[in-house]
C-alpha cells in the first residue's frame, strides 16, 4: 500500500470510530433519566459509598447538597457533554479493535504479541480506575467539599457544571493513574526501566503516594487516605513484578 491508501485506511477507521461515538451517543442523550440518575448519584446521602462506610463504623454523617444551575442554556449543554463522553465509554472497545487492526499489520510477530496485551490491558486498567474515581474518590472529595464552610454565614451553592467537571476529571486522572502497571511494563520491554529501579526508590515513593492522596481526598482523616493511597500503591508494587529484574 502507498502512503495515501494507508491514509485512506486510516480515515476510514476514524469515520467508523467517529460514527458509532455519535449514534451511542445519541443514545446516551435519549437515556437521560438513566444516564444522569449515575452522575448525580454520589450526591445523595445514600450512595452506596456512603453506607458501606457507615458499615465499617466510619462517621460519615447524613448530609444534603442541592445543585443548581446559573446559566439558561447550561443544563443543555451538560446533557450534551455527558451524552458524548458516555458514547465514548461506550464505544471505546470498539475504538481499540479499530486502533489494533489498523496497526498491526505494519508490526513484526514479536511486536505484535507486545503491542496487543498492551492495548488491551491499558484499557482494563483505564476502566478500572474510572470505576475506583466513581465509587470511591469522587464521592468522598464531593462530600467533603461540599459540606465544608469557613463560616455558617457562607452556605455552599455547587452548580451543576463544577459538579460535572470536577466527577469527569477526577475519573480522568485515576483512570490515567491506573496506566502504571502498563507504562512500566512498556518501558521494560523496551529496556528502559527495571524492578531495581523501582525497589530503589520505594521509599520515596510511598511518601509521594501518601502525599498526592492527601491533595485528592481532603477529607481529613487517616483511613480515608489509606483507603486511597492503597490502590495506588498496590500499582506501584504489580510494576516492580512486571519488570525485569535487572
Amino acid at each position: 500500500m502507498t502512503f495515501w491508501d494507508h491514509l485512506d485506511a486510516l480515515r476510514a477507521v476514524v469515520l467508523r470510530c467517529l460514527l458509532l461515538t455519535l449514534v451511542l451517543g445519541a443514545v446516551a442523550f435519549c437515556l437521560r433519566q438513566e444516564i444522569f440518575s449515575a452522575v448525580l448519584a454520589p450526591q445523595h446521602a445514600d450512595f452506596i459509598t456512603y453506607r458501606l462506610f457507615r458499615l465499617t463504623g466510619s462517621t460519615i454523617e447524613d448530609f444534603q447538597v442541592q445543585l443548581i444551575n446559573t446559566a439558561l442554556a447550561r443544563q443543555f449543554i451538560v446533557h450534551v457533554q455527558m451524552s458524548l463522553t458516555a458514547g465514548i465509554v461506550a464505544a471505546s472497545p470498539w475504538i481499540v479493535f479499530e486502533i489494533l487492526r489498523f496497526v498491526l499489520p505494519a508490526l513484526y510477530a514479536h511486536e505484535r504479541r507486545a503491542i496487543v496485551p498492551a492495548f488491551v490491558a491499558g484499557y482494563v486498567m483505564f476502566m478500572a480506575g474510572i470505576a475506583v474515581s466513581y465509587f470511591l474518590l469522587f464521592p468522598l472529595t464531593f462530600r467533603f467539599l461540599a459540606t465544608y464552610q469557613v463560616s455558617a454565614d457562607v452556605p455552599n451553592l455547587i452548580t451543576l457544571s463544577s459538579y460535572v467537571s470536577t466527577l469527569c476529571s477526577l475519573s480522568l486522572a485515576m483512570g490515567l493513574v491506573f496506566e502504571l502497571p502498563v507504562v512500566c511494563w512498556v518501558l521494560g520491554r523496551m529496556g528502559l526501566l527495571h524492578a531495581s529501579m523501582l525497589r530503589a526508590f520505594r521509599r520515596h515513593a510511598i511518601v509521594v503516594i501518601l502525599v498526592a492522596s492527601a491533595i485528592i481526598t481532603p477529607t481529613g482523616d487517616a483511613f480515608t487516605l489509606l483507603l486511597v493511597a492503597f490502590p495506588i500503591w498496590l500499582l506501584y508494587e504489580a510494576s516492580i513484578f512486571l519488570l525485569p529484574k535487572a
